[in-house]
């Protein structure tokens, strides 16, 4: 195993405890709404889609998160609009990513959709 892959579970496992920390709020029972973001920043190599995936499955959030070749993040995420805020709101208090810039569009809802997924 070569220094980088030994770096790299170390850091996803302190991301892992690190989303498992978070005492999350109570949530009011609102309306589901999906919306799709693209992060841009520091947001590869850091860390940031295992940190989505992990708090996106604690809130009970569904969609996906995938690498875009530009260097940014798209996801979306189906779940109430303040469950989707608290994440993105997070996201951006981390100082091992720095956004730059986020661009929300609401998309239609998928009925049935049943999980969160990490795309390559």
């Amino acid at each position: 195993m070569g220094i980088g892959s030994a770096f790299k579970r170390i850091r996803d496992q302190l991301v892992i405890d690190q989303v498992q920390r978070i005492v999350l709020p109570v949530f009011p029972d609102t309306p589901v709404c999906r919306q799709r973001i693209k992060f841009s920043g520091r947001v590869q190599h850091v860390g940031f889609r295992l940190e989505v995936y992990e708090l996106a499955n604690r809130l009970g959030l569904t969609g996906w998160c995938e690498n875009l070749e530009n260097g940014d993040v798209l996801a979306e995420f189906q779940g109430t609009r303040e469950k989707i805020d608290f994440l993105a709101s997070f996201l951006e208090s981390l100082v091992r990513i720095k956004i730059r810039n986020k661009i929300v569009e609401e998309i239609s809802v998928i009925p049935d959709e049943t999980e969160f997924i990490r795309r390559a």
